[in-house]
């Protein structure tokens, strides 16, 4: 599923070919067609998102939620574009270029009070400004549930993903089983401050890095990283492999229908 910092960067896209414009939407599928009939030819106003939800608003009470899911995806064209194929959900075109939307598992027409009412369910989102990280705590201070598991919980914080939640407790040393409440104020904002600066880096290169310098490819004189996911990484995905810091074999295990990695030595 595309983390916090993938939806920050296609809201930055389409803000930027869209916003500001009148803009066709329609619903070659089908499924979205009502909606998209009443925000066809408006002029979309902003694109924002909140963790990993995309938020393209025509007005106060005019605003397309998407939530990609795990199979979502935005493909970019040029105008004039070719005719839909596949199952298009919705397609938004603008001057010069156009948006296809496939497989989101949300893809709906909201009012400012369902806005409101979405993103007070969600956590802090480390990418917006207007976040704040005490609300996190509060949550996390209070909590038996493990640090792993709550650094997933969109409730708790928006955006954070399988890797961005495993490489930051390995970045701070940190067992994934521990209690939330056993975290202690100053390590939590330290990891705070690791994911906005993580994160936002995922924005700009539209990939996960999270190794220091000293880990580097070219410094360690190892191979770079292959994997479909892209940028280099201490644990994720690597379980069996030697810890970059220390060569102990990496760890895996299910938690809560996820897979979760660290080392066993460096996050004692």
């Amino acid at each position: 599923m595309p983390e916090g910092h993938t939806l920050h960067r296609l809201a930055r896209l389409h803000h930027r070919r869209y916003a500001g414009t009148e803009v066709r939407v329609r619903s070659p599928q089908g499924r979205f067609a009502a909606d998209a009939s009443l925000v066809d030819g408006s002029v979309l106003e902003r694109v924002e998102a909140h963790g990993k939800h995309l938020l393209h608003s025509f007005g106060p009470d005019r605003v397309v939620h998407v939530h990609l899911g795990l199979y979502g995806k935005f493909t970019e064209a040029p105008v004039p574009m070719e005719e839909p194929r596949g199952k298009v959900r919705m397609r938004l075109v603008g001057s010069t270029y156009g948006t296809d939307l496939r497989g989101p598992i949300a893809c709906q027409l909201l009012t400012g009070a369902e806005v409101a009412a979405l993103r007070s369910r969600l956590g802090p989102d480390p990418l917006r400004e207007d976040a704040d990280p005490e609300r996190a705590w509060e949550r996390l201070a209070r909590s038996r549930t493990s640090i792993a598991a709550l650094l997933m919980d969109q409730k708790v914080l928006a955006g954070v993903g399988n890797v961005y939640r495993a490489e930051v407790l390995f970045r701070h040393g940190i067992p994934p089983h521990t209690p939330g409440r056993e975290l202690g104020r100053e390590r939590w904002q330290l990891v705070w401050s690791d994911l906005v600066e993580l994160m936002a880096g995922g924005v700009r290169s539209g990939r996960i890095d999270t190794v220091r310098p000293e880990h580097e490819p070219e410094v360690m004189g190892r191979a770079p990283r292959q994997d479909r996911h892209g940028g280099e990484v201490y644990v994720y995905r690597r379980a069996g492999q030697p810890c970059l810091v220390c060569a102990t074999p990496v760890l895996t295990a299910d938690l809560s229908g996820r897979n979760l990695y660290w080392c066993p030595s460096c996050q004692q």
